[in-house]
């Protein structure tokens, strides 16, 4: 899974890479969470766009927008037939910045789970493989919202090591084939395959992490363990 995300150097988001020219301002942020605005980059029919969506997904269909807290993920082997993900992987792709994403690790004997940071080696800013939707109340009064789900896949041989998932995340020469609704499924679905694990790094973190109001630089020191 990917249950928190960081975009650290906002300054360092070239935007040209994305096909958008402009985009919110935002502070740096080290430890995003579920629930919470996040920068996307999604194609409209007034052309390519990037703004805030709350990160959470809430089906157009549903009931009670009380659901997107349960689908901050969602996994790229069954999104393309479950319910509240098929339309979107079909026709609603989107793409995530991000500098850093973190994992989770079983470890034998402790009560806790061990965090890590996972990067690319050369620290730049990649974009994770998402899917969006928009809702409003079926009585017609409040105001509908735009929402995102992270996608998921099997991890890479640095990843297996510490969970089963990892985020998606899309090579940056596949944006416009990710973005684009009339891309055939096939083609889409050889886009949710591991990241290379040799242009990656991983390491522990303390686990301040686990605490949404923790979002300092202090967050990626690496630790012993």
């Amino acid at each position: 899974m990917c249950g928190r995300f960081g975009l650290t150097r906002p300054d360092k988001l070239d935007l040209r890479r994305f096909g958008v020219a402009t985009a919110p301002e935002l502070p740096p942020r080290f430890n995003v969470a579920p629930g919470t605005d996040i920068l996307v980059v999604r194609e409209r029919k007034s052309g390519r766009e990037a703004s805030l969506v709350r990160w959470g997904l809430v089906p157009w269909w549903a009931d009670d927008p009380a659901i997107g807290a349960r689908m901050a993920n969602a996994r790229s082997d069954s999104a393309f037939t479950k319910p509240a993900f098929r339309d979107p992987m079909r026709q609603r792709r989107c793409l995530i910045p991000a500098d850093v994403f973190y994992e989770w690790q079983v470890v034998a004997g402790r009560k806790a789970k061990q965090p890590f940071a996972v990067a690319l080696k050369d620290s730049e800013v990649f974009a994770l493989g998402g899917i969006w939707d928009y809702w409003k109340p079926k009585t017609g009064d409040g105001d509908g919202m735009v929402t995102c789900a992270i996608l998921t896949t099997d991890p890479n041989t640095l990843l297996a090591p510490i969970h089963d998932r990892m985020p998606v995340i899309v090579p940056q020469d596949r944006y416009a084939a990710w973005l684009d609704p009339r891309t055939p499924m096939p083609a889409v679905k050889d886009l949710v395959q591991p990241f290379p694990s040799d242009e990656m790094a991983a390491w522990p973190i303390s686990l301040r992490v686990n605490r949404a109001t923790e979002d300092d630089v202090g967050i990626l020191e690496p630790v012993d363990v």
